[in-house]
């Protein structure tokens, strides 16, 4: 007997025909001799329609109260998971965040998980119920209830994982896997059996979208195993592991894209010390994420600095290094939206030499220039046009052998 988080997405629960499939997964895993937690997102399309309401009813919605609203939505799932399962004969009992002992910070609308006590989710538990928890929200230690942003469903099912001491916890999705590229770009992904933490936190951040990097974070500070599968398939997914536990001894283990950045170049910065200091500290506080930061150093004493931010972000940023480049003396500050940037991940990369030739020699036969470059331990990413983009995958993906046979 094993003791599981199923996790279910708005997609797996957005309506009542799925809701009843789900229970019918609930139950068979239940029916094997296992505890079950399930933590459930809200129907697919009722957080966006609970966000238009309160557009309608404030020009500028309190965040406190915003708070309230959207966690109506997985209240709902879970009451009618519930619901449904007792209708089948199961002993079933829905928890609301605070119930199940989420403690989070006062951070509205982004809240931060502090603790979870788990005992209420254990006491069920030992009663033989199938307790299945609203995901993507909390409470802080004033009471007042809290949301953890977008995707923290995943992020509540992992911790709750880790605060039980679950076996396992399963993500269901509507994909089957994690794969070595989105297969939306590259026809010859494949999915992979296992990967490492580290590389899924990476991919998380290079712009894959199955799991929310906060619960990619979770697992690995707990060490909880993570199986992504589908809810529509019986199909075995993938496994979120420690390194080296089964996964394939490869050196690239995936090919990510993402096109949500833009680049900024400040041309002509005076070379001094400091001048880093006043470009960036006025992009930090308006909350704007720089990702890659490129220098070039003139003859002149003058530098050109280039930096990539969200491209949500673009506009605001823009605006606020016109100002800083008119006091600092720059001499032009240039922008483009029409980028791309492209990564390959994998633990292997830390014991093998010349992966990062074989990435630049393939791009440059196909003639994509590179536009800035970034590494880690187990990342090399560039940026190139976002034109390229999809042809960029492909080559990368066929060069380091990762095509399916």
């Amino acid at each position: 007997m094993a003791l599981i988080v199923q996790k279910f997405g708005g997609t797996s629960v957005a309506n009542l025909e799925r809701i009843a499939n789900v229970a019918r997964r609930v139950a068979a895993t239940f029916d094997k001799g296992n505890d079950v937690v399930v933590v459930v997102s809200a129907m697919a399309g009722v957080t966006d329609s609970l966000i238009q309401l309160a557009g309608q009813a404030a020009k500028e919605p309190d965040k406190r109260e915003m708070d309230v609203l959207l966690a109506t939505g997985e209240q709902t799932t879970a009451s009618l998971l519930a619901m449904v399962l007792r209708e089948k004969g199961y002993t079933a009992v829905s928890m609301l965040g605070h119930q199940a002992e989420v403690l989070t910070d006062t951070d509205f609308g982004n809240a931060r998980i502090i603790e979870i006590r788990g005992e209420r989710v254990k006491a069920h538990l030992a009663k033989g119920h199938i307790v299945v928890v609203a995901g993507f929200q909390g409470a802080d230690t004033a009471g007042d209830i809290t949301t953890l942003g977008r995707g923290g469903s995943d992020t509540s099912a992992v911790a709750i994982a880790a605060a039980i001491n679950a076996d396992v916890c399963e993500i269901y999705t509507d994909v089957d896997g994690i794969y070595t590229a989105d297969p939306n770009v590259c026809a010859k992904a494949r999915k992979i059996k296992a990967i490492s933490y580290d590389e899924m936190l990476n991919m998380a951040s290079l712009g894959a979208k199955v799991l929310q990097i906060r619960s990619v974070g979770f697992a690995k500070k707990y060490g909880i195993p993570v199986h992504v599968r589908s809810s529509f398939s019986e199909e075995e997914g993938t496994m979120v592991v420690p390194e080296d536990s089964g996964m394939e001894q490869l050196v690239v283990s995936a090919v990510t894209h993402h096109k949500d950045e833009a680049r900024i170049t400040l041309r002509g910065v005076p070379d001094q010390p400091g001048v880093a200091a006043k470009i960036f500290s006025p992009i930090a506080d308006a909350g704007i994420v720089v990702d890659m930061i490129i220098q070039n150093t003139r003859a002149s004493g003058k530098t050109d600095l280039t930096f990539t931010v969200p491209k949500a972000d673009f506009k605001k940023a823009m605006a606020i290094q016109k100002k800083i480049a008119a006091k600092i003396g720059t001499k032009e500050v240039l922008g483009d939206t029409d980028i791309a940037k492209i990564s390959v991940v994998g633990v292997g990369m830390k014991n093998h030499s010349g992966v990062a030739s074989v990435m630049f020699n393939t791009l440059a036969r196909e003639n994509i220039n590179i536009l800035m470059i970034s590494t880690s331990e187990i990342r090399i990413s560039c940026i190139v046009e976002e034109k390229y983009t999809e042809l960029a995958v492909r080559v990368l993906h066929t060069a380091f052998g990762l095509d399916a046979e």
